[in-house]
């Protein structure tokens, strides 16, 4: 892929961004979500590149969505699988909440996991660990790997997971080894980023979650050097026919980083829309100003930069929401 593609990129989960965050607190979040979706078809339109959607919105929120199989960008340049997530927590910005982002994932056409809505088990870590984990050894143990990896004590170590009645158990097994428990509400993408980005202060990212969001996590993971692995969880009958028909003879398998992203060159883009620990979120500074704060990164060279910048609302008319 074009090294360009990646700033490219960062214009899209901007002019998302933008949009969405003007439903901040409003309680209406598929208002918020289609904003984003709108604005990010739009921008993608003068990308020079042939992107395909292989993960858009879920139907699990029934909200707007950039629909799979959509063709994106001015089909010349690289052909490119794209996975996005317009607004990345929805209910957070309806309600105000922290850690909301405009998020796409990008790689090489073919090479990132066609994964269906449905849930997955997650887990990921830093570089210090890469390689040593596994989603099927006991949380104990994966603990006991991560501190000694990090050369922390288990008391320092933070885990973090999703608030959900189906991590109960999770969490009282975490907290009886001796370890601290970070708990989030929605937005898991931001929560595996953190286990790689030191300054954060989150070790390993753990829980069951959506399965289009692990793969748009696992291209920021593997952009960062970490480590992550998955499993799809089908509820029916439905759900793991449609496992097999994407070429996974066992719904069930265990799916490593290099089969949740192919390729050693992708491209992860996100731009915060409401205020978060990895990023800020968008600020209405008056007179039509506004300021953004965004990552790109990309596997390929393992570059990863932090982007802040000031739109002028009144030059781009088309970030301005109808109400």
């Amino acid at each position: 892929m074009d090294r360009e593609l990646a700033l490219e990129l960062v214009r899209v989960t901007e002019a998302a961004a933008v949009s969405s965050a003007q439903w901040m607190g409003r309680g209406k979040k598929d208002e918020a979500d289609d904003a984003a979706t709108s604005a990010m078809r739009s921008m993608f339109d003068s990308i020079t590149m042939q992107g395909t959607v292989v993960i858009g919105e879920g139907e699990l929120d029934e909200a707007p969505m950039l629909y799979i199989g959509e063709e994106l960008g001015n089909g010349q340049g690289p052909a490119v699988d794209i996975a996005v997530d317009p607004l990345e927590g929805t209910n957070i910005v309806a309600k105000g909440h922290n850690n909301a982002m405009a998020v796409i994932a990008a790689a090489d056409r073919g090479a990132l996991l066609h994964a269906p809505d449905m849930y997955m088990e997650k887990i990921a870590v830093g570089k210090n660990a890469k390689g040593k984990i596994s989603l099927d050894d006991p949380i104990e143990k994966t603990i006991d790997i991560v501190a000694k990896a990090n050369n922390k004590r288990i008391r320092d170590l933070t885990v973090i997971i999703q608030e959900r009645s189906r991590h109960e158990d999770l969490v009282e097994r975490v907290r009886a080894k001796g370890a601290r428990v970070k708990l989030f509400g929605d937005g898991d993408v931001e929560a595996s980023i953190a286990s790689c980005i030191p300054h954060t202060g989150v070790d390993l990212f753990v829980g069951t979650g959506g399965a289009p969001e692990g793969v748009i996590s696992a291209a920021a993971v593997k952009c960062l050097d970490g480590d992550m692995q998955a499993r799809l969880v089908p509820q029916n009958d439905e759900e793991a026919n449609r496992c097999i028909e994407m070429g996974l003879a066992d719904p069930r398998q265990l799916l490593t980083l290099d089969d949740l992203v192919k390729s050693d060159d992708a491209i992860f883009a996100a731009t915060g829309v409401t205020e978060g620990e990895l990023l800020h979120g968008v600020k209405f500074l008056g007179n039509d100003l506004t300021e953004t704060d965004s990552i790109v990164m990309r596997a390929k060279t393992g570059t990863v930069r932090f982007i802040k910048a000031n739109h002028h609302l009144d030059r781009k008319p088309h970030l301005l929401v109808n109400e």
